[in-house]
């Protein structure tokens, strides 16, 4: 019987993604500085701040798209879903993405929680509705905080996807090495998933601490890669989700694509493609 391992587009094992928050006119230095590298970054926004046209521009976040990134709410008001009333944070968040999508003529899927996160909860809150809401509303992930993510892993739960580590962590680059040094192919097959390299922040921390060259270096470290797919954060859940549409016989020599993805993945030390809608015997 085959056995089947995820992996990424062309074939590869390691992803590297970045997310940035909020609506700072230092994102337009971070854009410029990941670009140089290659890196994929999805920017969480507060809609309210570009409509009342304060700090970023919606021509930002439109340069933002063009160059490959993601556009993902972050709350209109900046609001934390998990510190008020329920509606007002349907609100908040429901605001935000009919704001961003006015304003971009896109669709908008992503999200980060603002401020606190999914980490405490008052006025009778609790994740499950946090979750439910944002299911209803169209939002696919968001990313929380809380813990240090440096096994690399994928979420288990769209909805409170934890990032490897901010850009401050004093152990960031003993992480990034870490990754470096992973080799998912090795090893027995329950080990050979695919590893995620998540790194979070705000840009106007680096302008406060006159640390731009931290950014550098961590770019430089971790782009330009062959071996690294460098991705958003939609397209990552958006990958994964086809990957586990996939279709298979009890035995798993019949695999069934059903989506539009083409999908990659291996089986027995073997390299498999699937485009949408084959089927192919191992």
């Amino acid at each position: 019987m085959p056995f089947l391992i995820m992996r990424y587009p062309e074939n590869k094992a390691k992803a590297v993604t970045f997310s940035y928050d909020d609506n700072h006119v230092y994102n337009r230095h971070l854009l410029e500085i990941i670009d140089r590298h290659g890196i994929k970054c999805t920017f969480n926004i507060n809609s309210a701040g570009i409509r009342r046209g304060t700090a970023m521009l919606t021509e930002d976040l439109q340069t933002m798209l063009d160059h490959g990134h993601e556009i993902a709410i972050h709350g209109a008001e900046h609001i934390a879903p998990g510190m008020v009333p329920l509606p007002q944070a349907v609100r908040d968040d429901l605001l935000c993405r009919e704001e961003l999508e006015k304003m971009l003529g896109r669709i908008i899927r992503g999200m980060a929680y603002p401020n606190s996160g999914v980490l405490r909860f008052y006025n009778g809150a609790d994740y499950a509705q946090v979750r439910d809401y944002l299911k209803a509303i169209g939002i696919v992930y968001s990313r929380t905080l809380g813990a240090d993510n440096d096994k690399f892993l994928l979420p288990d739960d769209w909805w409170n996807w934890n990032p490897t580590a901010h850009h401050n962590n004093g152990n960031l680059f003993t992480y990034i090495d870490k990754f470096l040094a992973l080799d998912p192919s090795d090893g027995y097959p329950n080990n050979r998933h695919v590893r995620l390299f998540y790194l979070w922040g705000h840009s106007f921390e680096f302008e406060n601490k006159g640390n731009w060259d931290r950014l550098e270096e961590i770019c430089e470290k971790l782009g330009g890669h062959e071996d690294i797919w460098y991705a958003t954060n939609i397209e990552i859940h958006d990958y994964v989700e086809a990957y586990r549409a996939m279709q298979t016989s009890v035995n798993c020599d019949i695999v069934h694509n059903p989506t539009a993805t083409k999908l990659w993945f291996q089986a027995d030390g073997k390299d498999y493609t699937l485009a949408p809608g084959e089927t192919i015997e191992l």
